[in-house]
């Protein structure tokens, strides 16, 4: 019936679209504009257009390039799908991020997607709170996994969220409450006393390397991978800090943004963020998705109604896509 259901708000969706639209795709939201480097990175004249729909809530955007391919989850489905523009949106792998038989409550599907250095499929399973690869190949999808990692000092992780390599082929990787039933740390099915952001070394180490932050959420590197950007996905605590990478250590942490005092009315969080070849911030948050220089300056907003939890770039980093709660979004940014 869920099935059923977003088709037909996709065809909804679609039919009030004018024959002679600029774009086959309907459009939401606006951006602002806070400096006129922003022009460089997001012509005037893009717009954000809604390329599916139907979600229950979408997250971990992965565009696959030699495919022309974007994954998405759909984290309460416990369902990947994929969109191309040849077909639109598709059922690419389900179930993605929970496989035990035993029925249980809250958000249990895949969130963060990734490639590892072979071009596998990696996923954070918030339902089987571990970090796993697919067995299988990303043309012939299958619910085969194999774990890479569940568990820190012996105590299983609470829902790993996001995850990202670095040319080492080490995987870092948050891991706070949210696929728990109760989505916080009062859940007594948490047996990890703090939420943390872990390094998974090539030797198959787990590596603790930051505890202090209340809701660690998105993270990349910069440009020569010497520092590390994460969201702290706390109303409390809205902010994005930058720590410089030492080792098996993250040290010198400072915030890179601060969303505090934000409109109230404003749908989203610090979440999901992608880093450019120059050091450009795609981070999404309250009120939609933030654009920042490397040093943190905000250049503009992509103000979207709904909350936006993650975004990914296009191979030549023309073209960003955006889970947008039941949205997929697209916006060509330059020629």
């Amino acid at each position: 019936m869920k099935y059923i259901s977003f088709l037909l708000l996709w065809v909804l969706c679609f039919s009030c679209i004018g024959k002679n639209d600029r774009s086959p795709y309907p459009t939401t939201g606006f951006i602002e504009r806070f400096d006129p480097a922003l022009d460089a990175i997001i012509s005037p004249d893009a717009t954000v257009e809604i390329i599916a729909t139907g979600l229950d809530w979408s997250e971990g955007p992965l565009w696959i390039d030699n495919r022309k391919m974007l994954l998405f989850s759909d984290v309460p489905r416990d369902t990947v799908f994929k969109w191309t523009e040849a077909k639109g949106m598709e059922f690419y792998l389900t179930p993605s991020g929970y496989t035990d038989t035993i029925k249980r409550g809250g958000e249990i599907g895949s969130n963060g997607l990734l490639l590892d250095r072979d071009g596998n499929l990696v996923l954070c399973q918030c339902g089987n709170r571990q970090m796993a690869v697919m067995n299988a190949s990303l043309d012939h999808p299958k619910p085969d996994y194999r774990s890479l990692a569940d568990r820190y000092d012996g105590k299983r992780f609470s829902s790993p969220n996001d995850a990202v390599y670095n040319r080492k082929a080490e995987l870092f990787f948050t891991d706070p409450p949210y696929g728990l039933v109760s989505k916080d740390d009062s859940d007594p099915e948490k047996e990890i006393p703090f939420n943390g952001v872990f390094k998974l070394a090539t030797d198959g180490s787990i590596k603790l390397l930051i505890d202090s932050l209340s809701r660690p959420n998105g993270l990349a590197f910069f440009p020569g991978e010497k520092e590390l950007l994460v969201a702290n996905s706390d109303p409390a605590i809205p902010n994005w800090y930058l720590f410089d990478i030492r080792g098996d250590s993250l040290a010198n942490p400072r915030i890179f943004y601060s969303a505090a005092g934000y409109d109230p009315s404003w749908k989203g969080l610090p979440d999901g963020l992608k880093i450019d070849r120059q050091g450009n911030v795609f981070a999404s948050g309250p009120g939609g998705v933030y654009i920042f220089n490397t040093f943190g300056k905000k250049l503009g907003l992509i103000r979207l109604e709904e909350a936006a939890s993650n975004c990914a770039l296009s191979g030549d980093e023309k073209t960003l896509f955006i889970t947008n709660d039941m949205n997929i979004l697209r916006i060509k940014m330059r020629d």
